[in-house]
């Protein structure tokens, strides 16, 4: 079990000292001890911090096995620790601005095999970043996990993308949402293939939550893991009105790629493939021709256009524990 402990602890009762000039620009620190198995201190054991914006900080540990970084910019880091002879060890987490963080110890075990530090620093710091989207929703309940805004975020993993695909197919409000889709097209006898009474509606249900769930994991996890895409909207929040409506609006077709690059989009076959797939369940009078599938998949990208522009100059107002992160790069 990975962690760190602080190594220095400011005594009770002391006044609190004047800010300094790093903590009013918002920095903090990151200290912590290494120690093996056995509990002892591992001295001169490698350690690097790795953030959000890619920066980098190295050090080792001093006699007392103890580390510490300064000047750390507030959002999500990893911490690498190394030593010859022992397995590599990484530990992620999030400071907040002026903070001085304290962690549980790092363990370090015997090397069973050799690992890549930079690969493990990416996926790390992936992690932390989709555990903190997962807590992210507006007015408290409706959940919001497909937006970063942190223009900085480090790619997902295909394993990190379905991850984040299932936490939306199985959140609670989910199923409540297709209940409710469900019995407004009761009440307008949409799909009357399906029939009336308990009967109709456990199908118009069933549909409504194949809908959304299909719709969920082919866009936000299959299409990006196979394109290799993210499947987050990455939020803006700077630039005049006309260029954020606008990169928002482009998002319906375009992506960015795990390589860090703009590419087209693979949630446009994601709206056709959902619209395809619910022939499958929908009663043969209710099925959608080609023609309007086509018309489908055409209004699902506009939706997607429409939901970032919310999300651009509306959800985040209301989101709660919404992470912050770096702006996006002139």
């Amino acid at each position: 079990m990975l962690g760190l402990l602080l190594c220095c602890v400011m005594a009770r009762g002391q006044e609190a000292a004047p800010a300094s000039p790093q903590e009013k620009h918002g920095l903090g620190t990151v200290f912590g001890v290494v120690k093996d198995v056995g509990g002892t201190v591992v001295v001169g054991a490698h350690v690097k911090l790795v953030t959000q914006a890619a920066a980098e900080q190295e050090t080792v540990t001093d006699d007392a096995g103890e580390f510490r970084f300064g000047g750390v910019g507030p959002g999500v880091f990893a911490l690498i620790v190394s030593e010859e002879g022992l397995a590599t060890e990484s530990v992620s987490g999030t400071l907040h601005a002026g903070e001085h963080d304290e962690m549980p110890p790092v363990e370090l075990r015997v090397a069973t095999a050799v690992q890549s530090v930079d690969a493990m620093t990416r996926e790390e710091v992936a992690q932390a970043e989709i555990k903190q989207q997962e807590k992210q929703r507006v007015i408290g309940v409706v959940p919001n996990f497909f937006v970063s805004y942190n223009w900085t975020a480090q790619p997902l993993t295909a394993k990190q993308k379905f991850e984040l695909g299932w936490h939306a197919t199985f959140d609670p409000t989910h199923f409540v949402f297709a209940a409710v889709g469900a019995g407004i097209e009761q009440w307008n006898n949409d799909y009357p293939g399906f029939g009336y009474g308990w009967s109709g509606y456990g199908k118009r249900y069933g549909a409504s939550l194949a809908d959304s769930t299909t719709g969920t994991l082919i866009r936000g996890s299959i299409m990006p893991a196979v394109f290799h895409q993210d499947p987050r909207y990455f939020y803006k929040g700077t630039g005049s009105i006309k260029s954020r409506a606008f990169y928002a609006l482009s998002t319906a077709v375009r992506t960015r790629g795990d390589n860090g690059h703009w590419q087209v989009s693979s949630g446009i076959l994601a709206g056709f493939a959902s619209g395809a797939i619910s022939n499958f369940y929908y009663a043969p009078s209710d099925r959608h021709g080609a023609d309007l599938t086509l018309e489908n998949g055409a209004i699902s990208i506009a939706g997607v256009g429409v939901g970032h522009l919310l999300q651009e100059f509306l959800y985040k107002r209301f989101t709660a524990r919404a992470a912050k992160g770096g702006a996006p790069q002139p």
